[in-house]
């Protein structure tokens, strides 16, 4: 898709600043009239909008900044949603409905505004519950009937208790579970590129090593793991796809591997992502997010830039806790001397294994942060903590 940006005009843009004005982000008065220009006001409402929605903030309109314009059109109420395996029904509508049942106590899965099969058997469940016909559909009897209830579960998040608890109930040991590993970037797609005398490092590479020196420490503590990547670095996948072959495998985890770039140089640091908005989150992976930042810093001296929620489809298309860590800034020296030592990329991998293993150890049997031997962690043995 193209992307849309200052200084464009036409259909499109005006259908932009439409649902910018719907959302009370844009002034499209009588006064002013309608306009099918990409002005710079329009600019500053994508990019109020995009820092809202956790996406990244550049005032463009490209894919993803339009997928989320679309679903934000919708209140509840508005359509009837129901289950659609082809082109699955997504909007802001959605999302509240999964929040609303998950308040009740209903099992919809994660609240993403995707309208998938745990939503619809949720849906069903209430429908049943109410005495409707339980057809997992969400029309008007059935927005009748949640409007008349007001139910809710007390004593804490009903999402992150029945996350927990799956967890629980997987034991501590990594054997058996299943990881995907996502390399950042590939084929063509070289993510940042920085020369380096004769050399010349690419995000892609550097990612994909890591990804493969991870993957053979997870196989043998006994994780059944899959990159997205597969075999060869140069495979080109898009997000959709790599969230997809996730979905498929019903992997436990996926942590996803990048570098960041930036024009200043000035700029370093590791960040870490997780899924969420201004009102949902994964609640299993944002604790995973936290471990994992907290590992990487405790093994390497990078800046801390923190962990962060945002929608990208990578996090928000997976149906199990995902993670996207940048390791650091390609285009910072100080960072690239580290990224390019092969013995730095290995820290990595062994702060990326801790965090995995602290996601399984129950909360009265968890270690303190960079305390756990990784070279202890095999198939046939517990880790061990040290210190």
């Amino acid at each position: 898709m193209h992307a849309y940006r200052q200084g464009e005009t036409g259909p499109a843009v005006a259908e932009i600043r439409g649902i910018l004005a719907h959302l009370g982000l844009l002034d499209e008065s009588s006064e002013n009239g309608a306009s099918a220009e990409f002005d710079r006001a329009t600019e500053a409402a994508v990019r109020q909008f995009q820092q809202s929605r956790g996406l990244n903030v550049d005032g463009k309109v490209g894919p993803e900044t339009w997928r989320a314009l679309e679903a934000a059109r919708w209140k509840l109420g508005d359509r009837t949603l129901y289950l659609s395996v082809n082109e699955p029904v997504i909007g802001d509508d959605v999302k509240v409905l999964q929040d609303r049942l998950h308040q009740m106590g209903y099992d919809v899965g994660r609240t993403d505004g995707i309208y998938g099969p745990s939503t619809a058997r949720g849906v069903g469940q209430f429908q049943r519950e109410v005495g409707l016909v339980p057809d997992g559909a969400f029309g008007p009897s059935t927005a009748m009937a949640l409007r008349r209830l007001d139910r809710s579960v007390k004593g804490g998040n009903a999402q992150l208790l029945r996350e927990l608890e799956r967890f629980r109930h997987s034991g501590p040991t990594l054997v058996g579970k299943t990881i995907v590993i996502d390399p950042g970037h590939g084929g063509p797609d070289l993510g940042a590129v920085v020369p380096d005398g004769l050399l010349r490092w690419t995000e892609s590479e550097l990612a994909y090593d890591i990804a493969t020196r991870l993957e053979g420490r997870l196989a043998a503590a006994g994780m059944r793991v899959h990159l997205t990547r597969g075999p060869r670095p140069d495979h080109v996948v898009t997000d959709d796809e790599r969230a997809a072959l996730a979905n498929e495998l019903r992997a436990d985890l996926l942590l996803s591997i990048h570098l960041e770039f930036h024009a200043n140089p000035m700029a370093n640091g590791v960040a870490t992502y997780h899924y969420g908005s201004e009102n949902s989150t994964s609640t299993v992976g944002e604790r995973l997010a936290g471990l994992v930042q907290r590992e990487i810093l405790a093994r390497t001296d990078l800046r801390d830039c923190r962990t962060h929620a945002k929608t990208w489809d990578l996090l928000r298309l997976t149906r199990m806790p995902t993670v996207r860590v940048d390791v650091g800034y390609l285009t910072s020296p100080s960072d690239r001397a580290h990224l390019v030592n092969p013995m730095f990329r290995e820290q990595i991998v062994e702060a990326l294994i801790a965090a995995v293993q602290r996601m399984y150890l129950p909360v009265e049997q968890d270690v303190k942060t960079g305390s756990i031997d990784v070279s202890t962690i095999r198939a046939v043995q517990q880790p061990t903590a040290v210190g």
